[in-house]
């Protein structure tokens, strides 16, 4: 059976982006999925995750000064990844009868981060570029403790820190892409998250 995420919550998100652009939630992912999702990680952590790259298209390149995560990208056919995937496709109808933003694809990807790994300061959208329009970041790391770092940092326009918040499994942030840079902390212990973005077809959105 598919999770349902309640009209009430979509309300609560939508009024977050309204106000300020971004909102943490603790428990709009069911325990079982958030499980599975990390037991999945952990077992091709080995296998499937590769070095992430910085930019875009024939940009791209590995960069370990600025960014040092393994990645390796949802796929809808499977079952772990599906269910995820059908509660972010949730939140795009919802978002989209709310906000009209035009919210049209999502892409995602599992991102570990092995002990002393970071990612610097970034935007994950380019200012008018209209390509990743609304970022999340879902956390699913059990009895992680403060002394553990990792921390997602997300900053305001004036790079002042908004909020800092612990990769504490259950965890997921929304914010605008284009709007906040942020961050991750150098971690020191292995720190496993689903970094994903909503992306639209075209340059028009009515948010």
């Amino acid at each position: 059976m598919v999770s349902q995420v309640s009209e009430a919550v979509l309300d609560v998100i939508a009024d977050a982006l309204v106000d300020k652009g971004y909102i943490l939630l603790s428990d709009i992912i069911p325990d079982y999925i958030s499980l599975a999702l990390l037991e999945k990680m952990q077992a091709e952590q080995n296998i499937k995750f590769k070095e992430a790259a910085i930019g875009r298209g024939v940009e791209q390149q590995i960069n370990t000064d600025i960014r040092s995560d393994k990645i390796s990208w949802l796929d809808n056919q499977d079952h772990t990844d599906r269910e995820y995937l059908s509660i972010m496709n949730q939140l795009k109808d919802g978002l989209n009868r709310r906000l009209f933003m035009g919210l049209f694809d999502f892409e995602s990807h599992y991102a570990v981060y092995e002990p002393g790994a970071f990612y610097k300061k970034h935007v994950d959208a380019l200012h008018g570029s209209q390509n990743r329009i609304l970022s999340t970041v879902f956390f699913l790391n059990p009895d992680w403790q403060e002394c553990d770092g990792g921390e997602l940092v997300i900053y305001d326009e004036f790079d002042q820190p908004l909020d800092v918040v612990s990769p504490k499994i259950g965890t997921l942030v929304l914010f605008l892409s284009e709007r906040f840079p942020h961050e991750v902390r150098q971690t020191f212990k292995t720190r496993n998250s689903i970094a994903g973005w909503f992306r639209v077809s075209n340059a028009n959105h009515g948010f």
